[in-house]
């Protein structure tokens, strides 16, 4: 745990994001540097010219994939998620490895999540998940070309792989059923791209 009375100098910590204004930043205080991300004091200008610290966490980014069989079906998992105690339904995703290329940590997380492996991945671009508090910017891919395999889960996740419609994701997200805002904010773009919302 950093000491909570002294800023960090940002050059003596790797950074752990790829994008570069993402980063720590000079004044931070540094709360907490977990092995996955960085809990920080940051100090912000007001309209009125004095700094107030805004909590924030430092997040290296992630990536989440789209995985659309040939017949239009959605590969779609459902996550026990113990920050909220729910078992939600999401589309694949995961954090990025420092320096890690988003196009290879979506393949793999793909992979580990679904069993599903890709021909070709393509990118739907990216958007920030909270900007509110956290850094995280995550990278979306489209996956098609799949075959089927097993699963290479971690031994603390607890996933399983469903198919869905385009219909029947719609409807879910209508009646509250899918509540992972990542996911139905990929699901809306890939939607708004193809034409089908």
């Amino acid at each position: 745990m950093g000491n909570m009375n002294d800023a960090i100098s940002p050059e003596n910590l790797p950074q752990l994001t790829l994008d570069a204004k993402l980063a720590l930043k000079r004044g931070d205080r540094l709360i907490l540097r977990g092995p996955r991300m960085d809990f920080v004091l940051r100090p912000v200008p007001t309209t009125t010219g004095i700094f107030k610290e805004r909590e924030v966490v430092v997040h290296p980014g992630a990536v989440l994939v789209l995985p659309v069989l040939e017949d239009g079906r959605i590969v779609m998992i459902r996550n026990r998620r113990h920050t909220v105690g729910d078992e939600l339904w999401e589309l694949p995703a995961g954090t990025l490895e420092k320096g890690e290329d988003p196009a290879v940590c979506a393949a793999r997380e793909l992979t580990e999540e679904t069993g599903y492996r890709a021909e070709k991945l393509e990118s739907l671009g990216w958007f920030y998940t909270s900007p509110g508090v956290l850094t995280e910017k995550m990278y979306v891919f489209v996956a098609s070309g799949l075959k089927a395999g097993e699963q290479e889960l971690e031994d603390n996740e607890q996933i399983a792989v469903e198919l869905l419609t385009a219909a029947e994701a719609r409807r879910m997200i209508k009646e509250n059923e899918i509540v992972d805002a990542k996911t139905i904010a990929t699901l809306l773009k890939w939607w708004i791209e193809t034409g089908a919302a």
